[in-house]
């Protein structure tokens, strides 16, 4: 943990992280500019899905087509937060109209949206005040398959044993 906020490693399948190619990493977000430079050059069809996102350690938003993995977006390396976001064009600006935490490379937190905020700040995007779909995540202590909680019904789906109230993914933190 540092003071912005808890950093995830890729925790997927490791063919995934093994085909990432260096410098092959999602755009990197750090201004309005950039934004407006990146957001021009996306069709209507992109648009109308959400994209992949992280945000790198550095608290720079990275952003790629909504199919890319969350590893290649982050050139394999941690990062603060990640999942999906969709933008809107509200009046004179751009907004976020929808953003989560699915990620099942990296499984944040739900806890991980102050970097994400902090981050949509700093490039001046309007935003929600949290996450608009939430995402559960933790990792069995029987089996050790990573979970998607559902509905509070924290029970893993592959043994049925009690999952932990409390994000354990990451076997390492």
């Amino acid at each position: 943990m540092s003071a912005r906020g808890w950093s995830y490693r890729y925790v997927g399948p490791v063919e995934l992280k093994a085909a990432v190619r260096p410098g092959s990493g999602g755009c990197r977000i750090s201004s309005a500019a950039e934004f407006g430079g990146w957001i021009a050059g996306r069709s209507a069809a992109e648009l109308a899905e959400p994209f992949t996102f992280v945000v790198g350690t550095d608290g720079v938003l990275r952003l790629a087509p909504r199919r890319s993995e969350h590893v290649a977006c982050a050139d394999g390396a941690m990062v603060f937060s990640a999942g999906e976001i969709g933008f809107v064009r509200e009046a004179d600006r751009w907004a976020v109209s929808e953003v989560s935490n699915q990620s099942t490379g990296y499984c944040p937190d739900v806890t991980s949206w102050p970097a994400v905020a902090r981050a949509l700040d700093a490039v001046g995007l309007g935003r929600p005040s949290g996450f608009t779909h939430e995402v559960v995540f933790r990792r069995c202590p029987g089996c050790q398959e990573h979970n998607i909680v559902r509905e509070d019904d924290f029970v893993c789906v592959f043994c049925g044993s009690d999952l932990p109230e409390t994000w354990n993914v990451d076997p390492t933190v």
